[in-house]
């Protein structure tokens, strides 16, 4: 008995663009400062991945995960996923936190940890993590914690 097996391709389709007056992201502040008006006066955590070139220009920003006032479930399958579809050279994590403060959780440091690894993996290195909070934000590499 045969089994009929899918021929596919995969493709990454822009939704959306924007302006970016930076070109560059050279710390944790131009991270803010490209997604804060997606995050900031969000009601749950949304995790993001910003996809870099290799002069750490981003070149796609994708949104991995939407979840609940105080949590968001990541898999380094759907970040990894976006990266290489956008032919990341880098890649900067990013989430929310609704409270307003953007001191890392235990979680976070643990799903940067692990990102951080699967990026190790797979040669699309993890820049940094920046939660993003009320006119502030925490940047893991900063802190230490990459």
């Amino acid at each position: 008995m045969k089994k009929r097996v899918n021929i596919v391709s995969v493709k990454l389709v822009k939704e959306a663009g924007i302006f970016y007056a930076a070109r560059r992201i050279t710390g944790p502040e131009d991270v803010a400062d490209l997604v804060r008006d997606f995050l900031e006066d969000a009601d749950r955590e949304i995790f993001l991945v910003i996809c870099l070139n290799a002069k750490n220009e981003p070149t796609a920003i994708h949104t991995i995960a939407v979840g609940t006032l105080n949590s968001v479930q990541v898999h380094p399958r759907e970040v990894f996923k976006a990266a290489i579809l956008a032919n990341s050279y880098h890649v900067i994590l990013v989430h929310n936190h609704p409270s307003g403060d953007p001191k890392p959780s235990d979680e976070d440091m643990a799903i940067t940890r692990n990102l951080a690894e699967a990026g190790r993996i797979v040669g699309i290195p993890v820049l940094d993590h920046v939660i993003i909070g009320d006119g502030k934000f925490a940047s893991l590499k900063t802190n230490g914690l990459i």
